[in-house]
């Protein structure tokens, strides 16, 4: 990576930090929520082996808009249309209910772009994963095992874009409680 592309790493996850500075995952720990996005990103490069700037990029900021007060054009503004474009991809409608969002997820999953596709890739890899290692406060083992399911049926309308994540994914579905 050269020094422009780090730099703009680093002022990505500066921005990431700084928007999910409050929040916390729903875990028991209620670990920082910026740690999640820094797990995407650890997932694309150090697993996936993917280093696409945008990608990484996106990655870092996937969730900003959903869940902080980061707008698109507070995005666009500081990393560029693409960048927004690609986070936009990823974001649900946060003025829908729940249900219509995660079916959203599932029907759109196949028409994300390439880029796109292994965010999503990373993302539901990384949240089975915090699920099989500590499951959110309060979730009963039906709610767990129902977002393992809806989490396989957004990857199985993205198969054959990433070998290698497709088959993280796939162990790490292996997991799903019983």
């Amino acid at each position: 990576m050269n020094s422009p592309e780090l730099k703009q790493l680093i002022k990505t996850l500066a921005f990431a930090t700084q928007k999910h500075r409050h929040q916390r995952r729903k875990d028991i720990e209620a670990s920082p929520y910026i740690n999640h996005p820094i797990t995407l990103v650890d997932i694309l490069v150090n697993e996936g082996e993917i280093t696409d700037l945008d990608t990484l990029l996106a990655a870092l900021l996937h969730d900003t808009i959903e869940d902080t007060d980061a707008t698109v054009e507070e995005i666009q503004a500081e990393f560029g249309p693409t960048i927004a474009s690609l986070v936009m991809e990823v974001t649900d409608d946060g003025t829908l209910p729940q249900l219509e969002r995660k079916a959203l997820q599932i029907k759109h999953a196949p028409d994300l772009t390439y880029k796109a596709k292994l965010i999503k890739l990373a993302d539901k890899i990384a949240n089975l994963r915090d699920i099989d290692r500590s499951p959110p406060a309060g979730w009963s083992l039906q709610r767990s095992q129902t977002y393992f399911d809806w989490a396989k049926q957004v990857i199985d309308g993205i198969r054959g874009s990433h070998e290698i994540l497709e088959t993280l994914f796939d162990e790490v579905y292996k997991k799903r409680p019983k």
